[in-house]
């Protein structure tokens, strides 16, 4: 299928930016699926789920939350977060969020001190995102309401999310916030701290990892939350599969998982955008 693929500018004087992928054979708006991010940023990897998303036939588009007014922060470039990436697949995950931990496997690895110093850096920025939590989320619903509202692509259909780890947890925030959003997709996202279900409109399904304990463990709350709430919401657990498991650049991918993760979505989607 051949795509039209573009990086686009959106929200107040172009502040924002976002991949966007759909069918080079579109000739009316069409039904949009927002895919958000793991901590990594809109990499090679979610790039290119945006597009397996296209492929599917629908208006895909991942906002680039590491981008102000276009340009990446200095610590979170591509080529710097990929950098950093490499580095954690050769130590333990305990040490990935403890800064001296990391500091000394960087010691014991072959790094220049300058590749310490900016691996350091950027790490230390990444892990540092869930205080920026809130901005992210209101950027998240902007960028539904630009999806419905304003992209010619996708101008007065409905939208969907998918979100991954830290973007699966912004999932359920706008689920939270925006009562037009048609679907939310959860892949091993914990929901956010303090939320209140009451306002979610739109039917949530998870997809966990039976190894990513911290995760899955948080489920039955959640259930029993949105339960309460009177909300739908249905998922379904891995065995065996790690945190991460969808992600095919990661030494956590699972592929039998993946494939049925991927089905179980599109059929969620359909249902939901159609």
């Amino acid at each position: 299928m051949s795509l039209t693929t573009e990086w686009v500018r959106y929200g107040q004087e172009g502040r924002y930016k976002g991949y966007a992928a759909w069918p080079a054979s579109f000739a009316e708006p069409q039904p949009a699926v927002l895919i958000l991010q793991e901590i990594w940023g809109v990499d090679s990897h979610i790039q290119d789920v945006v597009r397996r998303f296209a492929s599917a036939g629908y208006v895909a588009f991942a906002p680039d939350y590491f981008s102000v007014d276009g340009e990446r922060e200095p610590e979170l470039t591509e080529e710097r977060v990929e950098a950093a990436k490499s580095f954690l697949n050769q130590v333990a995950p305990a040490v990935w969020r403890d800064a001296e931990g990391r500091a000394n496997a960087l010691e014991s690895l072959d790094y220049t001190p300058e590749q310490r110093e900016r691996i350091q850096a950027t790490l230390d920025r990444i892990f540092s995102t869930g205080a920026r939590f809130g901005e992210f989320a209101a950027q998240t619903l902007e960028t539904a309401e630009f999806l419905r509202e304003t992209f010619e692509p996708s101008c007065g259909r409905k939208v969907a999310a998918v979100g991954f780890c830290f973007g699966g947890s912004l999932v359920i925030a706008l689920a939270v916030q925006d009562p037009a959003l048609s679907g939310a997709v959860t892949f091993y996202g914990t929901a956010p701290q303090g939320a209140s279900f009451e306002a979610v409109n739109c039917p949530v399904f998870g997809i966990y990892g039976e190894a990513d304990r911290r995760v899955t463990e948080s489920v039955p709350a959640l259930e029993e939350a949105l339960r309460v709430a009177g909300k739908s919401f249905r998922y379904h657990i891995y065995p065996d599969a790690q945190h991460a498991f969808f992600n095919d650049t990661r030494p956590t991918y699972n592929a039998e998982a993946s494939r049925e993760a991927y089905t179980r979505t599109l059929n969620f989607l359909w249902d939901a955008l159609h």
